[in-house]
């Protein structure tokens, strides 16, 4: 049985690194570095996604590749500056900043689907799991040019090596995250099984 005085003591700390995380995950990368460059607001166009996948669809595959580091590093860096002080304040953290990210406070809670910012929690928390990410994704994408499909597929195997691979709190950070991502996809996962979703390559 967990020591009730030591979680009461840790419990002020672990809202905090969910708070940090949060905030951090707030900041709209997407929609900041657009308006930097010109492009106006990226809400209004493609998808309306804060995400680097819309960003893409203004053309600027610059501002779009800044805007994906901006996501994965705002899920990394709180996660590492957390852990300093424990594993489970690391884990506080990139819940908190995945959540951010998808609801952010600064634009009525109506942010991204989480996949890049997903990334980054996995790089800060277990790396090892980034690369069964890459793996699944790039064999998944290749053999069906479905980005969604292959993103879904990913985060059906990391948490699963996670488990396996002996990061138990990583994986049950990742199960819960993972469901997340599917609900946020939920309109993909419409339009793959009636054969609508676009393809890799494919323009519009």
């Amino acid at each position: 049985m967990p020591d009730l005085i030591s979680w009461q003591l840790a419990l002020p700390y672990l809202v905090a690194s969910l708070l940090f995380g949060y905030l951090v995950g707030s900041t709209p990368f997407g929609l900041i570095l657009s308006r930097l460059a010109g492009l106006g607001d990226i809400r209004k166009i493609g998808s309306g996604n804060i995400g680097a996948t819309n960003v893409l669809r203004s053309g600027n595959k610059t501002v779009a590749f800044l805007t994906l580091l901006g996501d994965i590093l705002k899920g990394t860096v709180p996660v590492l500056i957390a852990g300093i002080f424990g594993r489970d304040y690391a884990v506080m953290a990139g819940l908190g900043a995945f959540l951010g990210h998808c609801f952010p406070i600064w634009l009525k809670f109506r942010g991204g689907k989480g996949v890049a910012t997903y990334v980054g929690v996995l790089l800060g928390l277990a790396w090892q799991g980034v690369l069964v990410f890459a793996g699944v994704w790039l064999a998944v994408a290749f053999l069906t040019r479905y980005s969604s499909l292959a993103a879904l597929t990913a985060t059906v195997a990391v948490p699963v090596s996670l488990y396996y691979m002996g990061f138990e709190k990583a994986g049950e950070l990742f199960t819960l995250i993972s469901l997340l991502v599917w609900v946020f996809h939920r309109q993909n996962i419409m339009r793959l099984l009636s054969g609508n979703e676009s393809r890799i390559g494919n323009k519009g």
